[in-house]
This record gives C-alpha cells, sequence and structure tokens, in this order.
C-alpha cells in the first residue's frame, strides 16, 4: 500500500474560550421499527393481545395454537377493565383429553434465578392452573417450567418464576392447560381460558431494558440521552404512565405497528439517571398543544403537591426528576412529520409552547426546531429568538447530497461520505453569520440532535447496512471533530440511533436488520442474543471517554482530495486535507488530546509536533483500523473493529504516529 507522510502542529498557548461540552457526545433513543424491542429486555412480542389475527384465525400476532386437541377453538375478545389490546381466548374441549394453549418463538438466555413471568388470567371455573415453559425448538428438552395456580373465576394478575437451564436461541414459549388437568363435565362453561397479557422479564435486567445494552451504553458515557423523533408528533405521553399493564395500546403514526408502552416517561428517566446522563426530551407539537406539553414539564419537574407532581408520586417517584431541557418540534419542516407547517406558523407555535412551558419551570433549557436550510430558520429566529436558547439540526450524511446508488466507483463514495465534516461547517457557518446578524440571536447555541451517515440505497438492505462499515466510523469521527472545533456554537449532539432502528444503531441486537418502509427484516443468522459495538460505537467510546476541556490551536500539513457534489450551492470540496484533526487540552491544561482521523486511502507517517507542551515521555494513542474501510462488526464476528491501545515514546517534543489508511486515532500525552 502506497504510504505519505504528514506533520501536525499543535500550540496549547492558543486556546479556545469555551469549556468542550460532554453533550456533544449524546445519544438518541426513538420507538422506530425495532428499536424498542431490540432495546428492551422482553423476549415476547404481542404481550397484550393488540394485534388482529392474521396467519392463524383467532389468534394474535405472534402467537400460536398449542394444542392437540381436534376442537379446541381461539378467538380474541375484549380486554380486560382498564387493560388495552384483546384478550385472548382458548377453549378447550373435554371430549379431546388434550391440552390446548398458546406458544410463541423466543430466544432465551441462561436465567437461573428466573425469568419473571407476569400473567392476567381468568379462566372457567373447572380450570384450576396453567404450566408455562420454555422448550428448545430443536430437540424439544424444557428448559425450564411452572405452574401457575388460578385461584379466581374473575381478572386476576400473577406472577411467577421461571428459571431457564440455558441460553436458547432457537426456543419456544408455551403457556397451556396440561393434559393430565383433572376432566370437567361438558357444559356451557367447558374449559376457557382468558389470557390478557403475558411478558418475560429476565432477572438481570436494568428497568426493562436488557442489561448487555445498559452495560455498552454505559461505555459510551453518553452525557445526554435524547427522547424523540418522528413518532413524537403524534405521542401522548399520559398514555405511557402509570401501571404498565393499564396503559393503552397505541398506533405508532410515524413508522407503523404499536408504540411501545413498556418505555415511557418514568422508564426513561430511569434508564438516564441509571447511566448518569441528562435526559434531553421532545414534545408532542403535532398532535398535542401547549397545555399538554406544560403539564408533561410539570410531571417531570412539579412537586408532588402539584397536579402532574401528585400522578407522578401516585405512580411511585415522589421526587422531581428536574429535567433541564426540552426540545419543541422534530423535522416541522419535513412533510412527513405530524403538525407539517410552514416556518412562521411554527415561529407563532413554538411561541406559545415555550410560554406554556416556562411558566411551569422557567429554569428549563428550551429547542427549537431549526433546518440546515436557511430560509426556514430566518422567520423562526425573527418570531421567537428570545423564547429560545438552542437552535436544532439534523445532519444525515450521505445519498440525499451525492446522489450515490450501486453504479457508484466504491472509492468515490468512500470519498464522498468522508467528505462529512464539510457540510457540518457550512451549515454551521451560515448559523453564526445568522446569529450574528441580530444582537437578539447573541445568546443562541446549537444542538445537532440528530446525526448519521445514510447510504444509498437505504431501503433496500442486503445484510448489515452499510452505516455499520468503518468508513462510516471514520466519517463520524470527522464529523465529531468538526463538533468539537465549533465547541463554542455547537453544545449538544445526539447520534442516530442508539440500538437497531432505521440507520442500523449505534449498538446492535441479533439480526434484525430495520427498514424504513418494509418494517423490520429477519436476518439468518440464528444469533439474536448476541449484543455488540458497530465501528461508530468504538469511535464514540473513544472521543467521550476522554479528559477535554478547551480546543487548542492545531494545524495539519498533508495531502488532500476532491469531492464532487451535483447539488448547486454544496461547500467547496477541491482541496480537502487528509487528516481531520483537532487538539484539546484538559481544564487544569496537563493532559493534551490529538483527535487524527486519517480520510486517505493510504498509510500516513505522521509528526505531531508538541511546542513545547511535553519535551519527552511516553504518548497514548488508541486506533480504529481494519484491512478493508467497509469492514463491519457482526453477530458472527462482533469484535472485528474494536479501538486498540498504543504506547508510543517520544522525544524532542515531537511524536511519531504510523496511521493506517481509513482509520480514527487519539492521541493522549500527559505533561
Amino acid at each position: 500500500m502506497a504510504q505519505s507522510t504528514a506533520k501536525i502542529k499543535v500550540n496549547v498557548n492558543q486556546v479556545g474560550q469555551s469549556k468542550i461540552n460532554p453533550y456533544l457526545f449524546g445519544h438518541f433513543v426513538e420507538d422506530i421499527r425495532d428499536h424498542m424491542e431490540a432495546m428492551l429486555a422482553y423476549p415476547l412480542s404481542d404481550m397484550d393481545f393488540e394485534s388482529t389475527d392474521s396467519p392463524f384465525r383467532g389468534l394474535s400476532g405472534s402467537w400460536r395454537p398449542f394444542t392437540n386437541g381436534k376442537s379446541t377453538v381461539y378467538a380474541l375478545e375484549p380486554a380486560a377493565t382498564l387493560h388495552s389490546g384483546h384478550s385472548q381466548m382458548v377453549r378447550i374441549y373435554s371430549d379431546d383429553d388434550g391440552y390446548a394453549g398458546i406458544s410463541q418463538a423466543v430466544a432465551v438466555k441462561k436465567d437461573e434465578e428466573g425469568y419473571r413471568l407476569a400473567v392476567y388470567a381468568r379462566a372457567s371455573v373447572e380450570i384450576k392452573y396453567v404450566a408455562a415453559e420454555i422448550v428448545d425448538q430443536m430437540s424439544g428438552e424444557v428448559l425450564g417450567r411452572v405452574r401457575i395456580d388460578l385461584a379466581s373465576h374473575y381478572w386476576k394478575h400473577y406472577e411467577a418464576r421461571l428459571p431457564v437451564l440455558r441460553d436458547c436461541e432457537r426456543a419456544e414459549f408455551r403457556i397451556y392447560v396440561p393434559s393430565e388437568h383433572e376432566r370437567w363435565l361438558d357444559h356451557v362453561s367447558t374449559g376457557m381460558l382468558w389470557l390478557d397479557h403475558i411478558s418475560l422479564l429476565p432477572s438481570d435486567s436494568i428497568g426493562n431494558v436488557r442489561k448487555e445494552v445498559v452495560d455498552l451504553t454505559r461505555d459510551l458515557n453518553a452525557g445526554m440521552m435524547r427522547l424523540a423523533g418522528n413518532y413524537i408528533s403524534a405521542y401522548h405521553w399520559r398514555q405511557a404512565v402509570g401501571p404498565e399493564y393499564e396503559r393503552p395500546c397505541v398506533i405508532n403514526e410515524a413508522w407503523g405497528g404499536w408504540t411501545n408502552k413498556y418505555f415511557g416517561t418514568d422508564e426513561f428517566i430511569q434508564f438516564c439517571r441509571e447511566l448518569k446522563v441528562e435526559p434531553l426530551i421532545c414534545v408532542n407539537d403535532g398532535s398535542g398543544t401547549p397545555e399538554e406539553a406544560a403539564e408533561w414539564v410539570e410531571y417531570c419537574n412539579g412537586d408532588a403537591d402539584t397536579p402532574m407532581g401528585r400522578l407522578r408520586a401516585a405512580n411511585g417517584h415522589a421526587e422531581p426528576y428536574g429535567v433541564k431541557y426540552w426540545e419543541i418540534g422534530n423535522e416541522v419542516w419535513g412533510p412527513w412529520q405530524v403538525g407539517h407547517c410552514s416556518a412562521e406558523r411554527f415561529a407563532g407555535r413554538y411561541t406559545r409552547f415555550a410560554k406554556a412551558m416556562k411558566a411551569v419551570d422557567p429554569e428549563i433549557k428550551l429547542l427549537a426546531c431549526g433546518d440546515t436550510k436557511m430560509e426556514w430558520n430566518k422567520p423562526l429566529l425573527e418570531q421567537a429568538a428570545e423564547h429560545m436558547d438552542y437552535l436544532t439540526l439534523h445532519l444525515y450524511h450521505g445519498y440525499n447530497r451525492f446522489g450515490m446508488n450501486r453504479s457508484t466507483p466504491q472509492e468515490e463514495r468512500y470519498k464522498a461520505i468522508v467528505s462529512y465534516p464539510e457540510w457540518t461547517r457550512e451549515s454551521l457557518r451560515q448559523l453564526r453569520e445568522m446569529f450574528a446578524s441580530d444582537l437578539r440571536y447573541a445568546h443562541l447555541k446549537v444542538a445537532i440532535t440528530e446525526y448519521n451517515t445514510m447510504y444509498y440505497p437505504n431501503t433496500i438492505r442486503k445484510g448489515l447496512p452499510n452505516e455499520h462499515t468503518l468508513e462510516a466510523a471514520v466519517a463520524n469521527a470527522a464529523n465529531l471533530n468538526e463538533f468539537i472545533r465549533n465547541s463554542d456554537m455547537v453544545e449538544i449532539g445526539s447520534f442516530s440511533d442508539l440500538v437497531n432502528g432505521w440507520l442500523g444503531g449505534c449498538i446492535r441486537v441479533g439480526d434484525y436488520y430495520a427498514d424504513q418502509f418494509r418494517g423490520k427484516i429477519s436476518g439468518s443468522s440464528g444469533k439474536p442474543l448476541t449484543v455488540y459495538g458497530t465501528p461508530t460505537y468504538h469511535v464514540m467510546t473513544m472521543y467521550a471517554n476522554r479528559d477535554l476541556g478547551y480546543v487548542v490551536h492545531s494545524e495539519a500539513e498533508c495531502g488532500s482530495f476532491q469531492v464532487k457534489s451535483p447539488l448547486p450551492g454544496a461547500p467547496e470540496m477541491d482541496h480537502l486535507p487528509n487528516l481531520d484533526v483537532v487538539a484539546c487540552t484538559n481544564e487544569p491544561g496537563d493532559k493534551l488530546t490529538v483527535f487524527i482521523v486519517n480520510r486517505s486511502l493510504e498509510e500516513t507517517v505522521t509528526e505531531v509536533q508538541l511546542n513545547g507542551f511535553a519535551a519527552s515521555g511516553t504518548a497514548r494513542l488508541l486506533e480504529l483500523t481494519a484491512e478493508d474501510y467497509e469492514a463491519i462488526n457482526s453477530v458472527h464476528a462482533p469484535d472485528a473493529v474494536v479501538s486498540t491501545v498504543h504506547e508510543l515514546p517520544f522525544a524532542h517534543s515531537q511524536v511519531l504516529c504510523h496511521l493506517k489508511a481509513a482509520s480514527v486515532y487519539v492521541l493522549e500525552i500527559v505533561r
């Protein structure tokens, strides 16, 4: 492979005035496609029998008949009082002398303490108990079984522990009336069982979230976690608080399917507290009202003697949550958005929401939905700037800017993707110019509340999406460098998405491939329990876990490359530096961190000149690389692309770094 040389000059005496905000390295959860299904710990789906019967008559969603009886009847009936969805009726006839119930394919892990099995059920008086079990579909081995005695003819909630002997990725959960059950006379109430809710939750889950997801997210050191997305503009927060089983089943108007009712406000805050990150909540300004948004603020921040504070306390959370950051509007400029309107109309709507929310808690910080198109931002700022603290941007980079398709040469596509920071820089330049145009805008900061690479065609997937590649990680790292360079203005970043979801997720659970328009596509790996980080996940851990204070001056002398965009008004991209570099010190000034992204397709021997910061010693170099820039992590090789650490002795205030092609580096030097 070809090799080039470069120099990076760092001058720690030229220090920026603004502290780098840890919220730059935040993340984002959205109820989109398989995001919640992958993130949450429940192995069962359709737990409230919300779906209509599709492939099997009289059965809901993913449930299947489990019976050897010739006469067993299944039907969906109205839900129990206070519940939503349907109840599942199973009618057994005594002359069958068999067993009858329902089953569902699941993937389970070893759990000696036992999955928490929750069942809401009633039965005719002859049925005294049901059996619940998990069975290996391939061998028939019973991995766990428990008996649930039915104590009443009325609806009643039952809980039990269902131990599982070992991991099994092709298992089946069954709940049924066994054939050895005492027979009954054939009369009007013959063998009738109703089920209104069934769930399994592993004993090591944290809240309702997979332990593995929490552990990986904790390592991201996110700073901030955003609850938002397209679904939020038709989301009514009160439908997802209170007793989980009594929350209504609600259609996800943005993405289809059902909104997940098991991850509402209280669960989101618990998730943030577990991770020690700041919550950011986007309110429904589409189908919602200012009053509803204000009540959400009060639910989170009001004392227990306020109306919504009392509701929160009644739900088991007496102390206020103290949610400081609130976003009004998610992509309101897009016609796919509930509540889509003009900028002028949104400015008036935003102001009404802001006033109502600030009246509840004057200390909150408000984010307004901005756009990369300044013709949206101009009237918004003119009418509402004094009511906002941040203007938001969503920066998705890829096919939408370059018209890439399957015929685009591989190397040209790579160059286009890694030009990400140039586009970000141009959007921020235009915002700086706008903020400087009026003293009323001087207080404003920028929150980039969604960003990621976006390849074409991103709605047709074969295997893992390109968003998982090393080249995507290189592009996202270079984009983070641009955030840091502009840290005087950019304070918040939210990588999209945290788990699975539309663009593949920073964290991957199993072999589900989400597709924007076609829904979930099952993979064929047979490893749904494997949880791992993408290459970009490892970039985020490299950046967010550094001791950062202020940007210091740096410049790179290196080769360059060129990118052509067919879009009018594209930024100048004739001489893009191969090395994208930003340098920082910590607050005391005794640690230097240099982020280096080698965007070129050749190895580069780079001399980092420290300008007297440290004369000699041992530097620490974190590296993310692979032999191929299209390398990915997968369920088969979850650690194919991970960061490694090298120790580099140096002298004469110079560090020599061998940078591999298409790779990401973090150089740390302690004085």
